[in-house]
């Protein structure tokens, strides 16, 4: 019996941006970026802060894998063409991009400032439309490709996040349209959407004992999410084993989502 085993990305080339995190934290990005390193892929390591990027890069490069930094500011879409241009230039292919970049809010809309909203729309919707605008040729050159766009559990169940939900469910419909879009070019497109996990993005904001317990607890699993679940999520869905997934949104919240709201968990 033949069962494929390897995950196909060996020898594949990565962009993944939002890829920096605070000091030797597991952001996100971060666990992606490493995870597939570790698979064979080389990775460019995109960040609005080349230090955090170049950090990702050190911490790849000690276990012996491939890795570049980049900075770049992705709701700009010259930026995301020269950081497509930096893998090309490098390695001469583009197979895989995670679109991870984003940022948070809280409020209605009556509370919600307009500047602000424009900011969250810009970063978590626009960045991924122009990475993947610059993204999507070159993977073409080379035959296909897969795109991972990360989104949210706060726009599968709205609780007062309402310009971060709005946003987060932007990317999901624009996961779905890009993957009836590009599916018969050979390049697939899905969605991780996180539950509360622990990241430095959110341990930097100076969350309590109390409310990570709660988040915690939010978990039909009754354990804590980190970065390194949505890496591996990620890394799965870029990967030969998920070849006949496509325009879908993985889920990965230790069951969160089965219980009712708590407005702490993310």
């Amino acid at each position: 019996m033949d069962i494929p085993m390897a995950d196909g990305l060996e020898g594949k080339v990565a962009i993944v941006t939002g890829a920096g995190a605070r000091g030797d934290g597991i952001g996100n990005g971060r666990a992606a970026a490493i995870l597939l390193a570790a698979s064979g892929a080389r990775v460019l390591c995109v960040d609005r802060d080349i230090e955090l990027a170049e950090r990702t890069v050190a911490m790849i490069e000690s276990s012996g894998w491939t890795a570049l930094a980049f900075e770049a500011d992705v709701t700009r879409l010259a930026n995301c063409e020269a950081m497509v241009e930096a893998a090309l230039s490098a390695w001469g292919r583009l197979d895989v991009l995670d679109n991870n970049v984003g940022i948070g809010s809280r409020g209605s809309v009556v509370d919600e400032d307009y500047e602000r909203w424009r900011r969250v729309m810009e970063v978590n919707v626009d960045s991924m439309f122009l990475s993947s605008k610059a993204a999507i040729p070159a993977m073409l050159a080379g035959g296909g490709g897969a795109i991972i766009n990360v989104s949210s559990i706060a726009a599968l169940r709205p609780r007062g996040l309402t310009t971060y939900s709005t946003s987060k469910s932007a990317v999901i419909g624009l996961t779905k349209a890009m993957a009836v879009d590009h599916g018969s070019e050979g390049i697939r497109v899905n969605c991780v959407a996180p539950g509360p996990v622990y990241t430095p993005m959110v341990y930097g904001a100076g969350m309590s004992i109390e409310a990570r317990a709660r988040r915690t607890s939010a978990s039909v699993l009754g354990i804590e999410g980190t970065g390194w679940d949505i890496g591996h999520a990620v890394r799965f869905l870029a990967s030969d084993h998920a070849r006949y997934v496509t325009g879908q949104v993985l889920v990965v919240d230790g069951g969160t989502t089965l219980r009712g709201p708590e407005r702490d968990n993310r």
